[in-house]
């Protein structure tokens, strides 16, 4: 038996960051991916950066890290109203502004996506992990959302289950013989709870299982501290569901 986890979108919220490692080694789970989105919206996305560059965590690039690894343009969100996309835009220029060089260019270097291949006796389980979709960092892939077209280019490459971010929306489906598994976000849920969300994979010969793993953090001072810095207030409302 194989157990991993994976995390994703901890948008530069350390706090929630180490209460879900601090679970993870309490369950004794020594295999740990990122998906992505290690940046903005909370004020520790160095220090966030730094925890990955030295903690040998395997980490994908997403889309929030590409803008600032690249210094890419900003645009608006469809589903975004115009006080959010003030406030995103407010945020995200301060991360450009404050995130330094070195994690910018190691933010560079990180890969779309991973795919694990493990040997459980005699069976091969196929796994891979994307931030957001399997063509693209920033597109939204809802539970609702038909999977026929995933599942058929899923199934060419033999792959067994497709595990994803980026929507802060955690959920496990089984579509057929392919599982999807959305881990949901570390640091900025967009569930009801705001819980710290990730998912741990369970491997045997026979099967992939998926279950979807809610902790608490100190969300209260996540907030404050965002209050006290130069991030917009929305963003700690947000977490407070104001």
């Amino acid at each position: 038996m194989v157990r991993i986890a994976v995390i994703s979108d901890i948008h530069g919220n350390l706090l929630a960051l180490n209460e879900v490692i601090k679970n993870i080694k309490n369950k004794n789970i020594s295999q740990v991916y990122c998906l992505g989105d290690l940046v903005d919206f909370a004020p520790w996305s160095n220090d966030v950066i730094s925890f990955f560059r030295n903690s040998g965590i395997p980490c994908l690039l997403g889309n929030h890290d590409e803008r600032i690894a690249f210094d890419l343009p900003l645009f608006p969100l469809l589903h975004h109203d115009n006080y959010e996309t003030k406030n995103r835009f407010e945020a995200i220029n301060h991360s450009k502004k404050h995130i330094n060089l070195e994690n910018k260019e190691w933010l560079g270097s990180l890969p779309y996506q991973f795919e694990l291949v493990y040997k459980i006796n005699d069976s091969y389980k196929k796994i891979l992990l994307v931030h957001a979709s399997l063509d693209r960092n920033d597109e939204y892939v809802y539970e609702a959302d038909d999977k026929q077209k995933m599942y058929s280019v899923l199934k060419e490459k033999e792959v067994d289950a497709l595990v994803m971010g980026h929507t802060h929306q955690s959920y496990v489906q089984q579509f057929s013989d392919i599982l999807f598994v959305n881990s949901g976000s570390v640091g900025r849920s967009k569930e009801i709870d705001r819980k710290a969300t990730y998912s741990i994979l369970t491997l045997d010969e026979n099967s992939i299982k998926a279950e979807i793993i809610k902790i608490d953090y100190p969300i209260e001072e996540v907030a404050s501290a965002i209050y006290s810095s130069e991030i917009p207030n929305f963003y700690g409302d947000f977490l407070l569901k104001k």
